[in-house]
């Protein structure tokens, strides 16, 4: 029925389409269909946890353990997302997008009995996905050009947001019904529930943005909002641009047990500009500010104000672009997000400032592994190390107290081939330090309070081969290398391999 109903709902898509199109003339349809292929190794960083064993045998202890190990040594999986969009130009500057996708792990199944405990087949203790086939809706907005005032653009619905690289808003990661939870990093579903205006005074841009991020209880001041300004300048010299924003995250829905009468505001204040100071040269930078209120404990009884701050900095350079055959590109980039000095020694009681970096709706994401963990990845470590009452519960999670230095570059062998590599390095800003009452009990003995800063390096490798206009091949292979913030037992080398096939049209 699922499958019925998807193909039922494209149909309609493209009927409708069909008929605006006969209406209009003004209808473009695209969209793209990719199949990816996963094997990743290692993802905890703990390659000698025990495998979990029966509950027959299991003890309290490794019944601990075996709920916080991530994945198993290795693990193999698909998925396959589809897009469809549908642009209509209409009359008077008035347009439309709507944009429909699936995206699904192939023929997840979920474990519906204890094969242990359970006297039946096994080919019946599995239960295939019933909401795999479903059909989301990433884009679906109005576009108003020149409304009211000629150099005025209004966007309603549900659109994409990015402003400059994306270090602040970018992209709102969203996987509809968790159909690909073994990989949310890759999303189609990026978009913002929205309203945009935009001034267009060449050259001049001012966007004003209005989002409701999640509006939870109906009738409820539980909701997630995002407000914002962001006013961009084009030199005409250079390349040059300069942007200037402020962002506003209000979360009302984070609420300590204690009562305490305040909520999560993050208030943004930045700064980005680029130039080519040299035809061949790409020069980047942006910093901001954060400012508001902080909750991060449950049962938090003070009120705890933002000082925090983030730091962005590139280079590229073409130069070789133009001197060898294969048209090297080489580019090296910085980044900083502000941690807190006593975020791992937090109490309901702590006070003064909270200096944490808050990563806000990042858009940009340059490593495989590293900048997900935390968010999607949770190592070994962090697990058997979180601190449970607090919202960054990891102690190596990579949105916040981090720097960052990224070498790149890419080679095109062929007009069909091109080849890029990545080489990140990551340490904390300040180290954290563990107590044991942040250590649960029955976890590995003799864990180092202290830790070192350096949390490890990552290289990413990867390979396009355009087979005509439409389809292209595509591989990724990834590795992790544990730096000395890592314990025995949790410093094991991940691995990360992908392999894509895309069709556009």
């Amino acid at each position: 029925m699922k499958l019925l109903r998807t193909i039922c709902i494209a149909a309609l898509a493209l009927g409708l389409a069909t008929s605006v199109y006969a209406g209009t003339q003004s209808v473009k349809i695209s969209g793209d269909l990719a199949i990816r292929g996963f094997a990743r190794g290692d993802y905890d960083l703990c390659a000698n946890h025990q495998e979990p064993v029966t509950p027959a045998t299991q003890t309290a202890a490794e019944a601990l353990q075996d709920s916080q190990v991530g994945s198993s040594d290795w693990e193999t999986f698909y998925m396959t997302q589809v897009e469809l969009q549908v642009d209509a130009d209409l009359t008077d500057n008035v347009s439309a997008v709507i944009r429909l996708f699936n995206q699904r792990d192939w023929n997840v199944r979920s474990k519906n009995v204890d094969y242990a405990t359970d006297s039946r087949d096994l080919t019946t203790i599995y239960t295939a996905d019933g909401d795999e086939f479903d059909i989301g809706v990433d884009l679906a907005y109005i576009e108003l050009k020149e409304f009211l005032y000629s150099p005025l653009t209004l966007r309603i619905g549900r659109q994409d947001l990015w402003f400059g690289k994306g270090f602040i808003v970018g992209a709102n990661l969203q996987d509809y019904n968790d159909n690909i939870g073994a990989a949310h990093e890759y999303t189609v579903m990026r978009s913002f529930d929205a309203a945009r205006a935009t001034l267009d005074y060449d050259p001049w841009t001012i966007d004003a943005v209005a989002a409701m991020i999640k509006e939870n209880v109906v009738g409820s001041k539980d909701d997630v909002t995002l407000w914002g300004v962001n006013v961009g300048y084009v030199f005409d010299m250079f390349n040059g641009e300069a942007e200037a924003y402020w962002f506003n995250k209000t979360d009302r829905g984070t609420v300590p047990d204690s009562g305490l009468k305040q909520h999560n505001t993050v208030h943004n204040i930045g700064i980005r500009g680029s130039a080519d100071p040299l035809e061949s040269l790409t020069l980047a930078a942006e910093g901001a500010y954060q400012f508001g209120h902080f909750v991060g404990m449950r049962g938090q009884k003070e009120l705890r104000q933002r000082s925090a701050w983030a730091f962005d900095g590139s280079a590229e350079t073409r130069y070789f672009k133009e001197i060898f055959p294969w048209k090297p590109i080489i580019g090296a980039e910085y980044i900083l997000y502000s941690g807190d000095t006593a975020e791992r020694a937090v109490t309901e009681n702590t006070t003064g400032n909270y200096n944490g970096w808050d990563y806000m709706y990042r858009g940009k994401f340059d490593t495989a592994y590293r900048e997900w963990v935390g968010t999607y990845n949770v190592t070994h470590m962090g697990r058997v190390t979180q601190n449970v009452n607090y919202i960054d519960r990891y102690p190596d999670l990579s949105r916040n107290n981090q720097h960052q230095v990224l070498v790149y570059g890419n080679l095109t062998p062929m007009d069909s081939l091109t080849l890029d590599g990545k080489l990140a390095f990551f340490w904390q800003q300040y180290t954290r330090f563990f107590t044991e009452s942040q250590i649960n009990p029955g976890n590995y003995e003799g864990v180092k309070l202290k830790r070192s800063p350096y949390l490890g390096a990552e290289f990413d490798f990867g390979a396009t081969w355009d087979y005509t206009e439409d389809v292209s091949f595509g591989v990724l292979a990834a590795w992790f290398f544990p730096g000395t913030f890592y314990y025995d037992q949790s410093d094991s080398v991940a691995t990360d391999i992908v392999g894509t096939v895309k069709l556009s049209f």
